[in-house]
């Protein structure tokens, strides 16, 4: 049994894929087995515990898991007692196949357990087959840690967890289960804790956060959300993603220019410029809504930046489609687009159309779209030159540990050199120059 204070610690390693809620899952997955004095460590071979956080949106994320457990295979021979565990969508959605393909895994821990980790352990190490838990609950509470996060200024927050939409080309309401979403006075305990331990900017997580709410059936919303945390001590941005375009609305809006803290930035995924396939997609707008949308918001909220999501080579996806598409993001300009080629999802609505859109197509149009946003990233960042902006230093550069990284409240890298301890701090910057993925600039004062 796990002891929650063991003679030993023993080491656990976690490799988390996908989306920034499974990375808010994966961090609180560690809190319970620090609890019970685990220790993270950086490679497998060094662990008692082999934890895998899974994605399934994507068949690439599934496939890089399946190849890592492959190769687990010998040295679970070899080390027995190694327990070896999947967590997260791909465990939901695939159970016990995962144990068909992969006999030596000894966890199946799908979305809906990942706060039950320590009893799940335990439940192993008092019997000789593997666990497998896949009960998505109704509500979802935790209790955080402040103090185990992996960043000290920032953090995610989860506000609700599943998704009630039925959109053809998503397995996120299978691995996720209906909407569930928390209490405002929880979500601000939480955010509170949080910033009382140095937390300055707090992302909240949805899978379609702009849903928030609507299981409570009482007018609860997300722009409530927003105001009930706004005034926590300590707190100086909020951020929220991704919100779905059925669900937004002026109020939303209004609330992001009233609160200075929530920054002027939406990722609102298109998806596709082409009402056909959005009919198929079952997105239920049409590309005029989605305008309509996107120009209520500059209206409300000026000043407001955009990014997106956009899938390429959806089943029947003709030129005429595709150019639907090219014109919605010329008309938008968003900051940022996420390009994706469309694969098929086994237990989606859209297995059911026949993919005809040929490999070489999609990737042609994947790198159009591409080249469609550097382009609007380079003309959008060149007017930014000799213009100052607030960032939040998040850490050194990739490309040079001597500079420093930080973002605007657009989600925009600033890249600047200075000498002193700048991490976690905010700076006031003028832009000197300018590239398609990033600014550079010149910091003008002491963190504020």
């Amino acid at each position: 049994m796990l002891q929650t204070v063991p003679p030993s610690k023993k080491k656990v390693f976690l490799e988390t894929f996908g989306c920034q809620m499974n990375l808010l899952d994966s961090e609180l997955v560690l809190q319970q087995l620090q609890q019970c004095s685990f220790e993270p460590v950086s490679t497998p071979k060094e662990a008692d515990l082999i934890l895998y956080n899974t994605c399934s949106v994507r068949e690439h994320a599934e496939q890089k898991v399946y190849s890592r457990l492959g190769s687990l295979k010998h040295y679970k021979h070899q080390k027995p007692h190694v327990r070896i565990g999947v967590l997260g969508c791909m465990a939901q959605k695939d159970g016990e196949e995962i144990l068909k393909r992969m006999p030596h895994v000894d966890l199946i821990c799908g979305t809906g357990q990942i706060f039950h980790i320590k009893a799940l352990l335990e439940e192993l190490d008092a019997q000789s087959r593997p666990v497998i838990a896949l009960e998505i609950e109704d509500e979802f509470e935790y209790n955080r840690d402040p103090k185990t996060r992996s960043n000290p200024f920032q953090a995610y927050v989860s506000v609700m967890r599943g998704c009630n939409d039925k959109c053809t080309f998503c397995i996120v309401p299978t691995t996720r289960g209906p909407v569930a979403s928390r209490s405002i006075a929880s979500i601000r305990e939480e955010v509170h804790a949080l910033c009382q331990d140095g937390c300055k900017e707090i992302t909240l997580l949805g899978q379609n956060i702009n849903s928030y709410g609507h299981d409570l059936n009482d007018g609860t919303s997300l722009a409530r959300v927003l105001e009930g945390i706004h005034e926590v001590e300590g707190l100086r941005r909020i951020r929220f993603i991704t919100s779905h375009p059925r669900h937004m609305d002026s109020d939303l809006f209004r609330v992001m220019a009233q609160l200075p803290k929530v920054c002027e930035y939406l990722h609102i995924p298109a998806q596709s410029g082409s009402n056909r396939i959005l009919r198929m997609m079952k997105r239920f707008y049409t590309q005029e809504n989605y305008l309509e949308l996107i120009r209520s918001g500059r209206t409300l909220c000026p000043g407001i930046a955009y990014s997106s999501d956009f899938i390429v080579g959806f089943p029947t996806e003709t030129e005429e489609d595709f150019e639907k598409t090219v014109q919605l993001m010329e008309e938008v300009r968003f900051v940022s687009s996420f390009i994706f080629k469309y694969s098929i999802r086994e237990g989606t609505a859209a297995v059911r159309f026949e993919e005809d859109v040929p490999q070489e197509i999609k990737e042609a149009r994947n790198q159009y779209l591409l080249a469609i946003q550097k382009k609007h990233n380079r003309e959008r960042n060149r007017t930014l030159e000799g213009q100052t902006v607030e960032i939040l230093v998040e850490g050194p550069s990739k490309l040079s540990k001597q500079k420093w990284m930080g973002r605007t409240r657009a989600n925009q890298i600033v890249i600047v050199e200075d000498p002193r301890p700048l991490l976690g701090e905010f700076v006031q910057v003028k832009i000197t120059e300018t590239t398609p993925l990033s600014l550079y600039g010149q910091i003008l004062s002491d963190p504020i």
